[in-house]
């Protein structure tokens, strides 16, 4: 049994929330890159350039990349193997108040929904945990801005609609979203499981790299039949037109019931932050 320090966990998730923030992955700049490069439209290339300056300037300065420095969602693949000495929670909750405070990120929680009084330090983080074989901690932070996260939908589909209905489901929550997420946009897709697993999963799908394609080729050519479907839209970059509506499409699957087809969409913008650290 290997035992990590919860003081440990607490500095890494203070790190990985500035470095989330301020440094776009690389992935990501790859996909608008090359979508820069694919754009006929002037307005959206002249968007995008936009888009690549402002991140080379936060990459520079560093200063975080948008001003809309989300809500802290924390995954966490826990080896079964791996004991916390101390309250892996709090600990988790303190690195993102150090983090948030030292970094100078903007705190956007609320700590009641229909209160709305702000907690001053961006907490509680939105806590995900998994456990996984093995003596190790993946922690993974990922600021979610809500600009995006209100554009997300779910739906309980019938087993009878199938992957059609899937496909306009998915077709028209990007529609629906038109230039309010920020596009180009990252779109998460969660298919099976339940309510709140659909849900989860689609979440989950944006931290896949935008170079990964589903490991089952079905999947995969979902993925890529919906980019193109996404992006014949034409809403483009922050939605003045353009081949550039979405950078990709991630889905996740999951086991359901034979009664069920739950569907997920999870949008996030074209700042789509997300920083991992193995212990």
């Amino acid at each position: 049994m290997r035992e990590i320090c919860a003081s440990k966990i607490t500095e890494v998730v203070r790190r990985l929330c500035i470095e989330a923030n301020c440094y776009l992955p690389q992935d990501i700049k790859d996909r608008i890159i090359q979508c820069r490069k694919e754009e006929s439209w002037g307005t959206a290339q002249e968007i995008l350039d936009r888009i690549i300056e402002n991140y080379e300037i936060a990459d520079t300065v560093p200063q975080p990349i948008c001003q809309d420095t989300g809500v802290a969602c924390v995954f966490l693949e826990i080896g079964q193997d791996v004991h916390i000495n101390g309250d892996l929670s709090a600990a988790v909750n303190e690195g993102v108040k150090q983090g948030y405070k030292d970094g100078y990120l903007r705190k956007s929680v609320v700590g009641d929904p229909l209160n709305r009084v702000n907690t001053g330090d961006n907490t509680p983080a939105m806590l995900y945990t998994e456990l996984v074989p093995g003596d190790g901690l993946k922690i993974t932070v990922a600021p979610k801005g809500f600009g995006s996260e209100n554009m997300s939908q779910i739906k309980m589909l019938r087993p009878s609609d199938g992957v059609e209905g899937v496909k306009a489901f998915v077709t028209k929550v990007v529609e629906e979203a038109g230039p309010n997420p920020c596009p180009p946009i990252v779109v998460g897709v969660g298919i099976g499981g339940t309510f709140d697993k659909a849900a989860y999963l689609a979440k989950k799908a944006l931290m896949r790299s935008a170079d990964e394609r589903n490991a089952d080729p079905y999947y995969a050519d979902l993925e890529q039949e919906l980019l193109e479907k996404i992006n014949a839209l034409g809403i483009g970059p922050q939605g003045f037109g353009g081949k550039t509506t979405a950078l990709c499409v991630n889905i996740e699957k999951f086991p359901t019931h034979i009664a069920g087809l739950p569907v997920a969409v999870n949008i996030n913008c074209h700042v789509t932050r997300h920083k991992s650290e193995v212990l």
